[in-house]
């Protein structure tokens, strides 16, 4: 039997209104794309709802509507992780 596949998408949001897809993969890219993420500090959430969700977009795709709730309880966490307020990304 197959090891089941490894998977991830990357979302980026601060200079859009809504989040956006900048990445997917799996199996190997999927490997890359969290090492690079987590390499820059970039928080890495294992959902596997959520993925299943979000790697049905395409990359460069805002996330649609139906979705902003489960990416703002993601992104909530993040925020109270690294001690920040929605707004401080775009000061950096």
């Amino acid at each position: 039997m197959k090891p089941p596949l490894k998977e991830a998408v990357a979302l980026e949001y601060g200079r859009h209104k809504v989040p956006v897809v900048t990445a997917k993969g799996q199996d190997e890219l999927a490997e890359r794309i969290i090492e690079e993420a987590r390499r820059h500090g970039v928080y890495v959430a294992e959902d596997p709802q959520l993925l299943n969700l979000l790697s049905r977009l395409d990359v460069d795709t805002q996330i649609p509507p139906e979705l902003y709730t489960a990416v703002a309880v993601i992104l909530s966490w993040v925020y109270w992780l690294k001690g920040m307020t929605p707004g401080d990304e775009k000061r950096s």
